[in-house]
């Protein structure tokens, strides 16, 4: 019957977090507030926002890339859910891939034209899902940032994936845009040729 609940397989919860604490890749626990937590947190919920833009984008090219990313993040944080003793055995990422984020945002920028000014999500609903997930992404380098400064991790590769993935993330949103047909509305409203001064909305 679907639905029903098979007794072999795993249940969706363990209980073992019900005394406020969460276990590494290793030995040890840590308090579910604690910043390594958080940060794993915040990743999580970038891979999320990344699905999100996944299901959203309609042009051909963004969804293989998004996935890539998506895996590239699950690897991520591994590394920084592991204890400093294990943190080796879970090490994924590389220059490699930071290089293979730059290569994939200066195609992409390749195929736009130039933009010198800051603009307003909301264009297409690919593209605003895209710019959800890079202001997340922002986020967790954030937090990467701080556990690298704590002692906490000593991998800067991650630091450097997640800075070069929020660049990557804002070129897919323009594409998305572009794919759509949808002109990408600047931050600075226009202005009005015959009084020299912002335009009012009707």
């Amino acid at each position: 019957m679907q639905g029903e609940y098979n007794s072999s397989m795993s249940p969706i919860y363990t209980r073992t977090g019900d005394d406020g604490t969460t276990g590494l890749l290793g030995e040890g626990r840590l308090p579910k507030f604690h910043p390594r937590l958080e940060t794993l947190g915040t990743i999580d919920e970038a891979s999320a926002a990344l699905g999100l833009a996944r299901a959203l984008c309609k042009a051909e090219k963004i969804a293989p890339i998004l996935m890539e990313i998506q895996r590239d993040l699950y690897s991520l944080m591994a590394e920084v859910a592991a204890t400093p003793e294990n943190a080796a055995r879970f090490r994924d990422l590389d220059s490699g891939r930071v290089q293979w984020l730059e290569s994939q945002a200066e195609a992409v920028s390749a195929a736009l034209p130039p933009l010198t000014e800051f603009i307003l999500p909301g264009d297409s609903p690919g593209g605003a899902a895209l710019s959800l997930a890079r202001t997340i992404v922002r986020r967790a380098e954030r937090r990467v940032a701080a556990l690298l400064d704590q002692g906490e991790i000593k991998n800067q590769v991650l630091l450097q994936y997640l800075n070069r993935l929020s660049s990557l993330c804002f070129a897919l949103e323009l594409l998305e845009n572009q794919h759509a047909g949808q002109k990408t509305s600047l931050a600075k409203p226009p202005i009005s040729p015959s009084v020299g001064r912002v335009s009012n909305p009707p």
